[in-house]
């Protein structure tokens, strides 16, 4: 069992960033030809749920058979999975998930499938704070804008990485991601915005690359 923490600060024509990831794993990844990966989002909190387009975003990264990772999209397993994982009655715990293997369709979908791993995400991006403001006119000259804001955002988001087959946890990985964005008005407003969502999916999805086929070089793709 080991635990690694990652920073990583993103800057450009934009709002900065700064990512930690933090993992900590009890097994290596083993991904083996027609193996499948699930990632999933865990919508079960009455306060806040993980965003769909935050799941699409780290399963369409991840996603690159030519290096040995299938993702079966979100929507297409849960639909085929009906009603199993949908927000109220998928498995919170792995022994939950061993009760559903107990039903003859639950396994024979997730085998079909060639399910390996399960991982689920936790978390949301919220706005923490925001100052400032802009006040625009209409006068003899024209319109104008003039001022400045800013705001934080926060993302934190936790995968739990599930062997399907042995029935086991792999390991855990954080991605906890935050960014101040800028909007300067002088006649016109420039926003200048913090990818912060975006970037924490670009850190666990690269996270997760490592972690289910170590060697491999880092996914690049946009």
């Amino acid at each position: 069992m080991f635990r690694i923490v990652f920073v990583l600060v993103l800057a450009a024509i934009s709002g900065c960033t700064t990512v930690v990831i933090d993992e900590y794993r009890r097994s290596e990844g083993e991904l083996a030809r027609g193996d499948s990966v699930v990632i999933l989002g865990r919508r079960h909190s009455s306060e806040y749920e993980t965003e769909p387009d935050l799941i699409d975003c780290v399963g369409d990264r991840l996603d690159n058979p030519d290096r040995g990772v299938r993702v079966i999209p979100e929507k297409q397993f849960v639909d085929a999975m009906y009603p199993w994982f949908e927000p109220r009655t998928a498995p919170m715990h792995l022994k939950s998930l061993d009760q559903l293997m107990k039903i003859p369709q639950v396994r024979e979908r997730l085998e079909t499938y060639g399910v390996k791993y399960i991982v689920w995400i936790d978390g949301s991006t919220e706005t923490t704070s925001s100052a400032g403001s802009i006040g625009c006119s209409i006068g003899t000259g024209g319109a104008g804008c003039f001022g400045f804001g800013t705001w934080d955002k926060e993302s934190d988001y936790e995968a739990s990485v599930w062997d399907f087959r042995d029935r086991e946890l792999s390991g855990k990985m954080s991605a906890d991601a935050k960014g101040t964005s800028y909007m300067p008005a002088i006649v016109v407003p420039i926003p200048l915005i913090a990818r912060v969502q975006n970037n924490a999916c670009k850190g666990m999805a690269a996270q997760l690359q490592q972690f289910l086929i170590p060697g491999q070089p880092v996914n690049t793709k946009s």
